[in-house]
């Protein structure tokens, strides 16, 4: 097929029918007929000489090369959103998009501040905040729906050529108890051989923090029985709270608790992990909003 015949209106259908998942669907949203949606699909895959869809109960669904082609054509799709931001933000940011990624608990002490600083200096900028998975981000990013991520390491997701990984910041683990708890006296906890008589709450196994854990009370020797594994800071919080056991988190989430007594900080004379908080992008994709947000709040300057 020549590049100068390349109908992208067949590839906008494609798009539309594969995020709707439905002839119908699409057609209602792009306001046009089913028929010609079934049309422009049939025209599409002649020329591709490949099956894009398989029909279902409830619509239609990718075959592998259909979902080959989705990855390109969705990443195309933003890019050319990017591109029309691009052209659309002004210096002064009297209008705009930020869009960022990050764990929930890194955006509670690391980002809120910073966001609510830029939204108010600049209020007509829409902004959105996305959580999830270190791999979600990163997929999210590589298609452009985030403008970067924000996430500690180590980051275990192969990386397109063109993104960055530039740390920002280094932050320590702690482990904390309900003040005047009554599981135990803190001032006996010394070391972490001490912690074994006692209910812990951790973060769920296999992930980054609990492997580095893992494996320092492993080489201390430490036996761990009495374990609570809850998935995110902000819930091993609140457990630590309801006096559970002891919580094993990133010291500046708990900064607030500590100053208000809630919380306690053992004095484990031991060294903890400490672990690195990030920022990943593609500076080719970074609009005049994520970059003024970068370099004015989080005071990281874009090469």
């Amino acid at each position: 097929m020549n590049d100068a015949n390349i109908n992208l209106n067949l590839y906008k259908t494609f798009y539309d029918v594969a995020k709707y998942g439905s002839f119908s669907k699409a057609a209602k949203n792009c306001y046009t007929s089913q028929p010609a949606i079934s049309k422009a699909i049939k025209k599409l895959e002649e020329q591709l000489n490949t099956q894009l869809f398989y029909r279902n109960l409830s619509g239609v669904e990718l075959t592998e090369k259909g979902k080959e082609l989705f990855y390109f054509v969705e990443k195309s799709y933003n890019n050319l959103l990017i591109a029309e931001r691009n052209m659309l933000e002004t210096e002064t940011l009297e209008r705009g998009k930020l869009s960022i990624g990050m764990p929930s608990n890194i955006g509670s002490f690391y980002l809120f501040d910073k966001i609510i600083a830029f939204h108010n200096k600049y209020p007509k900028i829409e902004i959105t905040i996305i959580t999830g998975s270190t791999s979600k981000l990163i997929s999210l990013l590589d298609t452009h729906k985030v403008d970067f991520v924000i996430d500690t390491s180590p980051i275990n997701i192969r990386l397109n050529e063109e993104i960055k990984i530039k740390k920002l910041k280094e932050v320590n683990y702690c482990f904390i108890v309900k003040n005047n708890t009554n599981l135990l006296d803190p001032n006996k906890i010394k070391r972490l051989k001490d912690l074994e008589t006692y209910p812990l709450i951790l973060p769920i196994p296999g992930t980054a923090n609990r492997n580095d854990l893992d494996e320092l009370l492993n080489y201390k020797k430490v036996n761990t029985e009495n374990v609570i594994n809850i998935h995110t800071s902000e819930m091993i919080i609140s457990a630590v709270k309801k006096d559970l056991g002891i919580g094993y988190v990133i010291y500046n989430l708990v900064e607030n608790e500590i100053k208000n007594n809630e919380i306690q900080v053992l004095n484990i004379k031991e060294d903890l992990p400490t672990v690195e908080i990030n920022i990943i992008y593609d500076d080719y994709f970074l609009t005049t909003a994520p970059k003024r947000f970068i370099e004015e709040y989080i005071k990281y300057n874009i090469e």
